[in-house]
């Protein structure tokens, strides 16, 4: 099969901006690349934010929703990297050695000896659903950037971020400056992931301003809703912010009621799939790095859904949110 890739590669507009905002169409540089899907180029993503431990009540799982979207990518078949801080400490240590056993690059992540790693005691409920309590001033507080980081920047493909490393004015410096850095090819992905009291009016409106893609869940878009004074249907909603924002695509997850993808001329809708959960950490992550990964590929929607439903119910039927998917499942074989 082969397909067309055509894919939007620019962002930065501002929300309500005295200046006519670009349309869509206007950001988009298509790339007119012939794509066979069985000899798929490899890709090179990052995620950049919180790199942290997810402490169980019998374990310690290495997390943080950047750190998840680069280990899925790579596990799908991309080259990845992770962006962070962690602490000289032996949470530190032991982040770096899972994830060079995992294949990562850990060439982004910087060393601070003045904070500790970050961690977060996690809680499953009866229905398999994580509830976070984080710890503050830890070593993503403080978020650095490495040669690494900075070397790479040019040939990155696509970025993930959140809003969780930007509860400190450092961290959310730190992260907007390098976005701004990286080439127009480059989809900013906003993974939204709302925790606690950890975000702002402005932090989301700031985020929104400068990404491609934006994913959240059933929980996080009624706040936006309200944030943003949207009214109507669910894809009413979805459409205004993909309006708004320009954006080339939107992900809403569901949990159990499956997926929306929206595009400004595309939707499809997906029931997802029954699936025995132990805990559903990492999921999201999962489900966005394998929708990019498909989007950037040129795959349709309605293909991207069905694969990053297959992949998330794949995920939540183990603990921790690194766990690795099936060849069947990815997209280099």
């Amino acid at each position: 099969v082969v397909l067309h890739l055509k894919r939007t590669v620019i962002a930065n507009n501002n929300y309500h901006n005295s200046s006519p905002p670009e349309s869509a169409a206007e950001k988009r540089q298509l790339l007119n690349t012939t794509l066979d899907t069985h000899n798929m180029p490899t890709l090179l993503l990052a995620g950049l934010g919180e790199l942290l431990w997810d402490v169980f009540k019998d374990e310690e799982k290495l997390g943080g929703a950047p750190a998840n979207f680069a280990y899925h990518a790579s596990n799908l078949g991309a080259d990845s990297i992770v962006i962070s801080t962690i602490g000289d400490d032996p949470r530190g240590r032991k982040a770096l050695d899972e994830l060079q056993t995992a294949n990562l690059t850990t060439g982004g992540i910087a060393i601070d000896s003045a904070h500790p790693t970050g961690y977060v005691e996690a809680k499953i409920n009866v229905e398999g659903v994580a509830e976070y309590f984080f710890p503050d001033n830890v070593a993503w507080d403080h978020l650095k950037l490495t040669e690494t980081t900075k070397e790479i920047a040019p040939r990155l493909d696509a970025i993930a971020f959140g809003t969780l490393a930007q509860r400190t004015v450092e961290s959310e410096t730190t992260i907007h400056d390098f976005l701004h850095t990286l080439p127009k090819k480059c989809l900013k992905v906003f993974d939204i992931n709302l925790r606690q009291h950890f975000y702002t009016f402005d932090t989301i409106k700031k985020s929104l301003q400068v990404a491609d893609i934006v994913k959240l869940n059933e929980e996080e878009l009624p706040v936006l809703t309200q944030m943003f004074s949207i009214a109507g249907e669910v894809q009413d909603q979805l459409q205004f912010l993909v309006d708004t924002f320009h954006l080339q695509l939107i992900i809403l997850t569901q949990g159990g009621n499956g997926s929306i993808l929206l595009t400004g001329d595309d939707m499809d809708i997906h029931p997802g799939f029954k699936t025995t959960i132990v805990d559903t950490v990492g999921a999201g992550d999962s489900f966005t790095a394998t929708t990019v990964i498909g989007f950037i590929h040129g795959l349709s929607l309605k293909e991207i859904n069905e694969h990053a439903n297959h992949v998330a119910a794949h995920v939540c039927k183990e603990q921790g949110a690194m766990v690795v998917i099936p060849a069947r499942l990815r997209f280099r074989q």
